[in-house]
């Protein structure tokens, strides 16, 4: 069956910003794969940081079940998101195992630099899954097929400096919104941290408050999520779109491409 690989930088990231898309691609025939590069052992004020990146651990574990995604654990601790030759090799061997067709990242350009870092680590695997000599840790057969990569919407559809950020199209998540929620639900630990930290209030109707937003952006769903094809060079063909023709149906235009 054709997969799909989710790359992000935290726990819940993925249940934020992609678990819909990855739903209803489940729901079409397609394997999904989870990964989160940062172990989310600074993201609490309660929990050291060993007993914190265990807790989150199995939190992560459970929503990518939930999500029916077979999981990849993190590189690294939180804020040591870097971009350097033994992270990237790291991820690139989780693309070649996994073998996608879509890889879904970050967007470019987003409220925090581990966010933009685990963006450019996922591009540059999906760019070296047919590169034979570039390694991978551990060492993993490459393989040649097409990958195309998506940006998810920033947080708050915004860059840092306030710009909106429209995507290419939109994917109706309405009918998912409460498998989405539950993945989302099981990273409980963040509760918390988010209220103290982000001024976040409930995590769980922040989520459905954005998933709202981008409804609204699209002009007609009432939850969605929104996407940007990554241009093909070196990736895949100039007019692949697998995430539209999988989603047939349940997508609307945003802003073109060209």
């Amino acid at each position: 069956m054709p997969s799909a690989l989710a790359i992000a930088a935290h726990p819940d990231d993925i249940e934020f910003l992609y678990a819909g898309t990855m739903l209803l691609l489940a729901q079409r025939g397609w394997d999904l794969h989870y990964m989160n590069l940062a172990d989310g052992s600074r993201g609490s004020t309660t929990l050291n940081q060993s007993e914190c990146a265990a807790t989150r651990l199995e939190e992560a574990k459970q929503a990518a079940a939930l999500l029916g995604a077979t999981f990849y654990p993190p590189i690294c601790p939180d804020m040591e998101v870097t971009y350097n030759d033994a992270n990237l090799q790291k991820v690139v061997a989780v693309v070649r195992q996994c073998k996608p067709s879509i890889v879904l990242v970050h967007s470019p350009v987003d409220y925090m630099e581990d966010h933009e870092t685990a963006c450019r680590l996922g591009v540059s695997a999906a760019f070296c899954h047919g590169m034979p000599n570039y390694p991978s840790d551990p060492p993993t057969e490459v393989f040649m097929d097409p990958v195309t990569v998506y940006h998810a919407q920033p947080v708050g559809c915004r860059q840092p400096t306030g710009e909106l950020v429209t995507p290419h199209f939109y994917v109706n998540t309405s009918d998912v919104m409460e498998q989405k929620t539950a993945a989302l639900a099981c990273h409980a630990s963040q509760k918390q941290w988010l209220d103290e930290s982000q001024g976040m209030d409930s995590y769980l109707e922040t989520m459905r408050d954005l998933s709202r937003m981008i409804g609204r952006m699209s002009g007609r769903f009432e939850h969605a999520e929104g996407w940007r094809r990554r241009e093909h060079w070196g990736f895949c063909g100039p007019d692949d779109d697998p995430l539209r023709e999988a989603l047939e149906g349940l997508t609307a235009e945003g802003l073109p491409r060209s």
